[in-house]
């Protein structure tokens, strides 16, 4: 039997074990961004350069993990999907942990790239999740593994703000670097993966990425990711700079950004859960463009913020709405593509989404520089809004909900590969 086989029969066990990897993941990722710009500008970097700085920084990682992402999932899908979690894991601990002994803004720069060669830790837990999980518990799956990236981009920066307040900028980074170590040492001797090398006659059975790049859904799936992070990633290096405007006190900002995204992390992480339930019976598109369009419209109050408690319940409605997208988009792919390509699936969805969230900062700084810290919160919603209209036009629904573009031919080959 294949190993890519309709659930494996522990999987209740790996996703578990996954979840709670993808939470120190999360947690060390999250945990040096409430004060990223406010490090660069103690890398003699000031004035406006410290916006367009910080969104330079994302988008290197971006382009780097766009250009390898799809690289990572066909070794995925040949080698295990489970390795390429180590890889990101363990590679990830290292460089970031570096990056707390960076003299200049440069080496930053060019340690954020390695970075995003080198990581890409949700597409690999997601690869390993969906590749184990049965098809009909994907929405709840996949869910409940989004409820760990939000939970620990929840309390990262809680916890990497207060630390970063009391002992200075260079030590979470360490912090962080061994959260990823832990990860890494769950995902070695706690997942498991029934995992067999596909034969050249599975790869010639399965046949996906001439299919994948030729039909209409699944390049329209990816435009909507890339448009996506695009979106959400436009306020993402300017937002400690943001919340400094309202606090007005320097030495509580990385704090107060911390917070600001705990409690945001927190609402999107229990609504991550509910919406990818609800997907499963209600189907993964209409829940999609419902809190696509949600996300858009919540966003834009904070145009008007004047106040940490006003940000605070802004952030809670916004985290909610924003929380059911991502496990949406993601039980989509896997319901369109067969488990013996996930990994290349979801290598080619985290080039689109790093591609977006490479682009969407270095517009959003410029666009903060020339404009203030306030505008772009508009220019956010109106994307998000664009893209429910985009994901409505683009993601084609047939009688199960998602329409496959491998047709029932494909089908049959798959289920013969896999029996």
């Amino acid at each position: 039997m294949s190993g890519q086989s309709d659930g494996d029969p522990r999987w209740r066990v790996t996703l578990s074990v996954m979840w709670v990897a993808q939470l120190c993941a999360m947690m060390g990722f999250s945990f040096v961004m409430p004060f990223i710009p406010l490090f660069i500008r103690e890398l003699h970097v000031s004035g406006k350069m410290v916006p367009i700085w910080a969104g330079l920084t994302i988008t290197g990682s971006g382009i780097s993990m766009s250009i390898v992402s799809p690289i990572w999932g066909y070794v995925a899908d040949r080698r295990g999907r489970k390795s390429m979690v180590q890889r990101a894991m363990f590679g990830g601990a290292a460089v970031l942990a570096l990056m707390g002994l960076v003299r200049n803004v440069y080496q930053l720069t060019v340690l954020r790239i390695i970075q995003g060669a080198v990581t890409g830790t949700v597409s690999a837990c997601v690869a390993l999740v969906s590749s184990v999980v049965p098809r009909d518990r994907l929405g709840f799956s996949l869910g409940f593994m989004q409820m760990a990236v939000f939970l620990g981009g929840s309390i990262g920066p809680f916890l990497g703000g207060v630390m970063a307040d009391h002992f200075g900028y260079r030590l979470p980074f360490a912090v962080t670097g061994g959260m990823l170590f832990i990860g890494g040492l769950l995902v070695l001797f706690g997942a498991k993966e029934r995992f067999t090398p596909p034969d050249p006659g599975e790869r010639a059975a399965a046949a996906p990425l001439r299919v994948l790049l030729r039909d209409q859904t699944v390049l329209g799936i990816l435009g909507v990711y890339f448009v996506m992070n695009v979106s959400t990633s436009f306020v993402g290096p300017i937002f400690p700079l943001f919340v400094e405007q309202i606090v007005g006190n320097p030495r509580q900002v990385a704090g107060a950004t911390g917070t600001l995204l705990a409690v945001s992390g927190v609402a999107s992480a229990v609504s991550a859960v509910m919406v990818g339930r609800l997907s499963d019976r209600m189907g993964h598109k209409a829940m999609l463009v419902l809190c696509t369009v949600l996300t858009g419209l919540l966003v834009m109050p904070h145009f008007w913020a004047q106040s940490m408690s006003q940000l605070v319940l802004l952030r809670i409605v916004f985290g909610f709405a924003a929380g059911g997208v991502v496990p949406a988009m993601n039980s989509i792919v896997a319901s369109v593509v067969p488990r013996s390509s996930i990994g290349q699936a979801y290598g080619f969805t985290a080039t689109a989404s790093a591609l977006g969230w490479s682009v969407g900062p270095a517009i959003g700084g410029v666009a903060a520089a020339g404009f203030g810290y306030r505008w772009p919160f508009i220019i956010m919603g109106a994307l998000m809004l664009l893209v429910a209209v985009a994901q409505q036009r683009w993601i084609g629904i047939g009688e199960s909900g998602i329409e496959s573009p491998f047709g029932s031919a494909q089908g049959r080959r798959e289920s013969k590969v896999e029996s």
